[in-house]
This record gives structure tokens, sequence and C-alpha cells, in this order.
């Protein structure tokens, strides 16, 4: 059994969090902490963006990359690993990969966005392609590793990648301690898990909100019946945010401490790219939109006068953003 299986089942403390604030600190950046009058204006509340886009990779998966591929013994790392992303994870492993020298295999969907995969396969590592309607990417991943022996490295579920993006929330609550609520973007659960964890050791009065499309929601249908539900994979246009089911691991540390998850349709993001792009000069891509959209358009409840809200990426093509910025007017 390798390290990272025998931890499995340890639950992520505050200790683990700063352990990996600690180990990334080389190669993470601290993002700034931004603020927008408009933004303020615009909804009511006063918001503190972490601006995980201007992370390194641009997106805040660097975190819990490298937490985990540092937390590996020498062998293991030696062994190589394997890992399934769209984009911004496959991106984070591929850079932490490099770093370290440490061999490394992705599986990306054919229809991962092509800024992504460009950037991913600049880094070295090699690329396997799946279909995500007929294929199992973790499958894939889990046969390479037992044919190859390198070690599976999750793109949220773990608590090495938990804790490591709970770095990020560390971060904004030093920065700004004192705000009602923090909001994450919700895929496979890692970044609001890691949000929890440091909420309860440091805020446990925070009110702790997380934020998916409206048509990939199976975070909100499983919070709601009580036990993780699987949807069909959803055609958002944040692709970062795709996932069909919670983590195993993830689920009941978000079912535990999460007040609400708020749904945001897809022209809501939309519109949160381009108020990011043309009035605070912040290039997010949807996936990343999704938090501040939740704000934006008074998704919170009332009362709440203040905001942390994690962008939690700026990986988009071009082309994606022009159509979201011609589609404005």
């Amino acid at each position: 059994m390798s390290v990272a299986e025998e931890v499995l089942h340890k639950p992520v403390t505050m200790d683990d969090v700063l352990a990996a604030a600690d180990r990334i600190r080389t190669l993470a950046r601290k993002t700034p902490v931004g603020s927008s009058h408009l933004f303020n204006e615009a909804c009511g509340t006063s918001t503190f963006f972490k601006c995980e886009n201007l992370q390194r990779g641009g997106s805040f998966k660097i975190r819990g990359a490298l937490n985990f591929l540092m937390s590996l013994s020498e062998e293991e790392r030696a062994r190589g690993i394997v890992t399934f992303s769209s984009g911004n994870h496959a991106q984070a492993v591929a850079i932490a990969a490099a770093h370290l020298g440490v061999p490394a295999t992705i599986v990306m969907p054919t229809d991962a966005p092509k800024a992504k995969l460009e950037s991913t396969r600049a880094y070295g590592p090699a690329i396997i392609f799946h279909d995500r309607q007929r294929e199992n990417r973790e499958e894939i991943a889990r046969k390479i590793a037992v044919d190859s022996g390198a070690v599976v490295l999750p793109s949220y579920d773990h608590p090495w990648i938990i804790a490591g993006q709970g770095t990020a929330a560390l971060e904004l609550f030093q920065e700004k301690p004192d705000i009602d609520a923090i909001v994450t973007p919700l895929g496979g659960g890692g970044l609001l898990s890691g949000t929890i964890v440091v909420a309860r050791a440091l805020r446990p009065e925070m009110r702790v909100f997380g934020a998916e499309p409206a048509i990939a929601n199976d975070w909100y249908l499983s919070l709601e019946r009580g036990e993780r539900t699987a949807i069909p994979p959803p055609a958002t246009i944040a692709d970062g945010l795709r996932t069909v089911i919670p983590g195993k691991l993830t689920f009941p540390i978000v079912q535990t401490r999460t007040e609400r998850v708020v749904l945001v349709s897809e022209e809501e993001i939309k519109s949160s790219v381009r108020f990011l792009l043309t009035r605070m000069k912040l290039v997010v891509e949807p996936s990343g939109a999704v938090a501040a959209a939740a704000v934006l358009y008074e998704k919170l409840p009332p009362e709440i006068r203040s905001a942390g809200v994690i962008l939690s990426g700026g990986n988009i093509d071009l082309k994606a953003l022009a159509e979201i910025c011609a589609e404005g007017g």
C-alpha cells in the first residue's frame, strides 16, 4: 500500500493545511486579494476576491497537486504519477511534476479546452485522451497505474489535495479575517472542503457557501437528498465544474458544514466573466467566475454584508472569451 493510500481515511485537519502551506511555498504563489467598488455597488455586498486566476498555472489547482507530490516518498515519485483532468488540474500536475522531476501521465477528455490542453502539453507529460461521454477516466488512470506502477493522483478526492486547496482560504482569512461569509465554486469539492477545514479552525461562525451551475447541480441535488447523487454529463460552459457526482471524501465534509449550495445560470456565469474582465480587468474562466456570479446576482442571504470569493481560475480560450464578450453586446 502506498503512502497516499494509507492516509485516505484520515480526517483533514488545520495542521494538515498549515503543513501544506509550508510545503508548497517554493512554487505556489500567494495570490492577491482584490475588491471593486463597482462590483460592491452592483450587488450590495462588500466583496473580496482571492485571485487564483493569477496563480501559477492559472488556477488554485497547483496547491493540491504540489502538496500531493511533495507528500509522496522518493521511491513513489520515481515510479511516476497518473492523473485525470479536463484542464486546470492537468496543467497543475504537469507543472508540479516538471518542477520535481516526476514522470507524469495525464488522462484528458477529447473535448478539453485547447488553451488548457496546450498549456499542459508544454510541460512534457504523457497525455492519454478519452471520450467523457462513453469512457470512465478514473478507470483508465487506474489501469495505467496497475500496468506501470505509477501512483494515482486524484483531482480532488484525497486528504493531501484537500489540505493543499485549503491554503487559498487560509491566505484569504489571514488578509480579511472579518468577512461574514466565503463562497467557492463546486466541482469535485476539494476547494470547498479545504475551505471548510480552515473556516472551522479559524472562524467557527463563518458562513460557508458553494456555488455551481444550475445545469451541473450534482452537489445541490446530493445535499438536498442527503446522499451522493449522480447526474448525466452536464453541458455547462464552466468546463472545470462538469463533475457528475460529489467525491466520496469531499461530500461528508461539505455536507456537515456548508450552509447552502447556490445555483447560477449559464447567462449569469457569462455576465460575470464579462463584468470581471471589463470592470475589474481580470481574466477569469467561467468555472472561476461561478462564485462571483453567486454574489453578483444576489444568491446569498440578504443579511450577509461582506463575502470572500475565490476566483478559482483564469484559463480560457481566447475564442471562447471573445464569444462571451460578443454576447454582451
